[in-house]
């Protein structure tokens, strides 16, 4: 049993895909037409991080309800964490593509950590080796 897929409700798809990989370098897995429930047109889009087995489902907000919660998936929460191999490099490469750091790195008991938030706004953190 695994965790497949996560929903990460976005304001628009590409602009989205381009941060996930031009900007964090996920790949994008799947990107297909598809269908809501009453029938009008969407996408199915899926990225994921080299390797991985659990992605995100980039879904479109589609209403005022969904609107409502881009850029607020977890309540203001630090809700995703990306861990990386290097840490010290992936900081830097996501400074200098203009990733909004809301508070800088520091070491815990568990690695190195920094918060960041997506082209959304919602917080993650990136988390590396101690």
């Amino acid at each position: 049993m695994r965790i497949d897929l996560v929903t990460l409700v976005v304001a628009e798809y590409d602009p989205a895909i381009d941060f996930f990989t031009e900007v964090l370098g996920f790949e994008l897995v799947e990107d297909k037409p598809s269908l809501t429930n009453d029938g009008r047109p969407k996408r199915w889009v899926v990225v994921r991080p080299p390797g991985a087995q659990t992605g995100l489902l980039l879904a479109r907000a589609d209403g005022e309800r969904q609107q409502a919660v881009v850029g607020d998936q977890v309540a203001g929460r630090v809700g995703f964490f990306l861990r990386v191999d290097d840490f010290e490099a992936a900081y830097r490469r996501m400074r200098e593509a203009n990733v909004e750091f809301v508070k800088p790195p520091r070491t815990e008991p568990y690695g190195r950590v920094a918060v960041f938030r997506d082209i959304e706004g919602n917080p993650w953190d990136l988390l590396g080796p101690a």
